[in-house]
């Protein structure tokens, strides 16, 4: 799979505070892409370095097969802010300005409007929007011109859950019709949603990267307890594909290999004569996973 961007160790200091350190990582084409990191980990700072709004101190980005950056982003659909839309206008003539400014687009605003599920409030007047509605009309502004990549910054930042059902299902759609996307967010569960591939920021540090399901796989813990806990943790200690074992409110917790699980510990304790009083698998979520890499 080919990349559509490619980061090679960039760097980004705001007089002594150093925003982004040495991230590199590539954005695969047809993904949907989430930048992840809790806020002031660097993930707006490294969107605008790659859309040319900032310069990095040190470091490279190539876009497109490394097409020159002025042809790139022309290719580029981008939301870092909300548009200043006009309250008393309607979309189509909303869009009529933003496309405008950008000069491009000017005869897109039915199609896109169409994309992002707006089309038959084209000419209803923005105020009258729900705060979901007007984040589409946003991304529409940003289709204009049909690019090939879409970057959004906290798409789904102060709406309520019915607003961020609303643009997570648009995002999905805009993927499926080919466009690869590119999003910061310091919400997991959005990310884990709607994305394939993740970037994991802390404080301008990338801690991991590559696709969703192995960055952010759980890791499935055993607990036991017995009469004797001593006896009990002294002998899994002698168990091989134990990783680890943590004594908690008198409960030993095992992370374990992933051909590890609670009948291979069974089996073990019953051939050390051990009676486990209490024995449970506890699924580790992946809020708990990014939570640990992120603190």
């Amino acid at each position: 799979m080919s990349s559509v961007l490619s980061i090679s160790n960039i760097s980004k200091s705001y007089g002594p505070i150093l925003a982004l350190k040495n991230v590199s990582f590539d954005v695969p084409e047809g993904s949907v892409f989430g930048v992840l990191g809790p806020n002031g980990s660097g993930k707006t700072t490294l969107l605008g370095i790659v859309l040319d709004v900032l310069l990095a101190n040190n470091g490279t980005f190539s876009w497109l097969g490394n097409l020159p950056h002025d042809h790139a982003r022309r290719q580029i659909g981008s939301l870092l802010e909300t548009p200043n839309f006009y309250h008393y206008l309607s979309a189509f003539d909303n869009l009529e300005i933003t496309a405008a400014i950008r000069q491009k687009g000017l005869d897109d605003r039915d199609r896109v409007l169409k994309q992002v599920g707006l089309f038959e409030r084209k000419d209803s007047k923005f105020q009258s929007f729900s705060l979901g509605m007007k984040q589409r009309l946003a991304i529409g502004a940003a289709l204009l011109g049909g690019p090939k990549v879409l970057v959004l910054d906290e798409p789904t930042n102060g709406l309520d859950p019915a607003g961020i059902a609303e643009i997570r299902e648009l995002i999905r759609a805009l993927n499926k019709e080919g466009i690869t996307i590119i999003i910061a967010s310091h919400l997991l569960d959005e990310i884990e949603k709607v994305c394939t591939h993740v970037a994991i920021l802390k404080k301008g540090d990338l801690l991991l990267s590559g696709p969703v399901d192995e960055v952010l796989i759980s890791e499935d813990q055993v607990e036991v307890r017995a009469a004797d806990m001593a006896g009990l943790q002294t002998a899994l200690q002698g168990m091989a594909g134990i990783k680890k074992i943590r004594l908690t409110d008198n409960t030993l917790q095992l992370a374990c290999d992933t051909n590890i699980g609670p009948a291979q510990v069974n089996e073990f304790c019953i051939s050390k004569g051990i009676v486990l009083s209490h024995l449970l698998l506890r699924k580790k979520s992946l809020e708990a996973k990014f939570m640990e890499l992120t603190n």
